[in-house]
C-alpha cells in the first residue's frame, strides 16, 4: 500500500473557531520554553484549555496543533500498514515524536530537547500559523524555506489549485 502524499495525510479539518496565520519570530529560553504570542494563545486556552501536541515533520521543523486537531490525524496515521516501509516510517516520525504538551501559566509552551534538535532550534524560531495549525521552524530553516519557494523559476501549483488566482 503506498502512503499518500504528506500533505495529504494531514488534510483533515477540525471544526475550531480559529484559524492560525501569520509568522512571528520568538525567543526560546535557556530551558527551550517559549511564549506563544497572545492572539494565538487566547485561541488556544478556549479551543482546548491549552493542550496541545508537538510533533517532527519530514522538513525539519515542528508542527503544533490544538489536541483536538491532532486526534484524527494521529488515528488516520495509524491505520496505515506498519508493514508498509513508508507508512511505518511516517508512523515512526509523525507520533513517534508526538508529544503532548501543556501551555503554562504565563502562556510558553516547552520543547523538549529531543524535538530542538530534530528542528535545529536554538535562540531564535519562527511560528507560521497554517490554518488548523503552526509549523515552528528555526530560524536558519525557515530562511532556506523561503529562499526555496522564491528562487523557484517554475511555481508549479498541485494540480488540486488548478484556475485558482489571488
Amino acid at each position: 500500500m503506498a502512503i499518500p502524499p504528506l500533505c495529504l495525510l494531514l488534510d483533515i479539518k477540525g471544526d475550531f473557531r480559529s484559524m492560525f496565520r501569520g509568522a512571528t519570530s520568538l525567543s526560546l529560553d535557556a530551558k527551550g520554553r517559549l511564549a506563544v504570542p497572545s492572539r494565538h494563545r487566547d485561541a488556544l486556552l478556549a479551543e482546548c484549555a491549552g493542550r496541545l501536541v508537538l510533533t517532527a515533520h519530514p522538513h525539519r521543523c515542528l508542527l503544533l496543533y490544538p489536541q483536538p486537531a491532532w486526534e484524527p490525524i494521529q488515528a488516520k496515521i495509524m491505520a496505515l500498514s506498519s508493514f508498509d516501509r513508508q507508512s511505518s516510517a511516517m508512523q515512526r516520525l509523525l507520533v513517534g515524536h508526538a508529544e503532548d504538551i501543556d501551555l503554562d501559566s504565563a502562556g510558553r509552551l516547552l520543547v523538549s530537547p529531543v524535538l530542538r534538535e530534530f528542528a535545529g532550534l536554538e535562540k531564535q524560531a519562527m511560528l507560521v500559523g497554517q490554518g488548523s495549525h503552526f509549523e515552528l521552524w528555526s530560524m536558519e530553516g525557515w530562511r532556506q524555506q523561503l529562499e526555496r519557494v522564491m528562487a523557484a523559476d517554475d511555481m508549479t501549483l498541485p494540480t488540486e489549485l488548478d484556475g485558482f488566482s489571488l
